[in-house]
């Protein structure tokens, strides 16, 4: 996807929702796949965050907003000194959006300091701290009522969805190499669970959701390998947990990292699925149904291959979702997530027993 024309300077926007103020100094962030954002100093050590919402993957911004409004204040309320999160900026009159004449929508946020972004994780003490940190973000939750929230994406996470839209794309098309011939062929041979979240609805825990927990949507410490923060708002909606916890895994559990060259060399890590759960169910190990203990191994590679599938439908439509840098990217990004879900189901034996090991351990422990 090119980037599109900025109808309007970052500096422009930032002058509508701070006006008596005046940057040092933009800087883009270039590490997001949808949105164009900026950090902006605005004087020594002083930064807001400035964000551009893609039009076309979010038609619908002000349902967007409404819920990152309502969870935001939500969560400001609740008294957790080990995490913080954003906060949206008002501009003057109280209005914490705009939008432009092309229809993007901008917004300006509070800026978490003295933090970084991890491109992949790579120890057990990073796993276990998102863990800790995606299970306190589910029990701050918790008391929030899911009905309060819009679906600004109904069909996001909705795998046989995802699957229509590729199959009427890909009528009548054939493979140029073999790369699009093994998606293809990978396709064909998953087909058959795409259904298997929506089917078992009423057996798994529906509620809140982030809907992106990926590993760079975890803000760690500057100097220690402590997830401090959660961030990137856009898809939270309500749904089920296993949508969250499934990305969450198959993201942060991905040892090689989703930016490689090499995807058949994807290996889903046992031992920081492990330790990663294991932080996950020291805060939220009562949000688990049943039905979310028995799917949850299978649901992390659905939402692999949910993901795959979404990169290469877009790599067939000329790369009009994702951000690209070049031709070919959304293709190899398929890759790496087809290949991650052959990871994930050739080790699903090892990785259910060790799930009902620490879900054992949380039983017997007293509440």
């Amino acid at each position: 996807m090119t980037t599109p024309p900025l109808a309007i300077e970052p500096a422009d926007v930032l002058a509508w929702f701070l006006p008596d103020r005046r940057p040092v100094r933009l800087e883009p962030l270039t590490q997001g796949n949808i949105n164009d954002t900026w950090r902006i100093e605005m004087g020594r050590h002083q930064y807001v965050i400035l964000q551009r919402l893609h039009a076309k993957v979010f038609s619908n911004a002000a349902a967007v907003m409404a819920n990152i409004r309502i969870l935001t204040e939500h969560l400001s309320q609740v008294n957790d000194p080990d995490v913080t999160f954003f906060r949206l900026v008002r501009n003057p009159e109280g209005q914490d959006h705009y939008v432009d004449t092309t229809g993007h929508c901008w917004r300006l946020l509070t800026y978490i300091d003295n933090s970084r972004t991890l491109a992949r994780i790579t120890t057990g003490k990073q796993a276990r701290s998102i863990g800790e940190l995606l299970g306190r973000f589910h029990r701050l939750t918790s008391a929030l009522d899911p009905r309060t929230l819009a679906d600004p994406l109904p069909d996001f996470h909705i795998t046989p969805r995802y699957l229509e839209h590729y199959d009427q794309l890909s009528a009548g098309w054939n493979p140029t190499d073999d790369r699009e011939q093994f998606c293809r062929d990978f396709i064909e041979t998953v087909r058959p669970t795409a259904s298997l979240l929506e089917d078992s609805r009423n057996r798994l825990s529906h509620r809140v959701i982030h809907g992106d927990p990926k590993a760079a949507n975890f803000l760690f410490a500057q100097d220690e390998d402590r997830a401090i923060s959660l961030i990137d708002f856009d898809t939270v909606k309500p749904g089920l947990l296993l949508h969250d916890l499934g990305d969450c895994l198959r993201s942060c559990c991905n040892s090689r990292g989703e930016r490689q060259s090499t995807p058949e060399e994807t290996d889903f890590h046992p031992q920081l699925f492990e330790t990663l759960m294991s932080g996950y169910l020291h805060h939220a190990h009562d949000l688990l149904t049943a039905g979310d203990r028995e799917l949850l191994i299978p649901a992390t590679a659905l939402i692999s291959f949910e993901l795959g599938l979404r990169f290469f439908t877009d790599h067939l439509e000329g790369d009009q979702y994702f951000k690209t840098t070049r031709r070919g990217e959304n293709l190899y990004r398929a890759l790496v997530q087809f290949h991650l879900h052959r990871s994930i189901s050739s080790q699903q034996n090892t990785l259910e027993k060790q799930l009902q090991c620490l879900l054992s351990k949380h039983d017997a422990s007293p509440t």
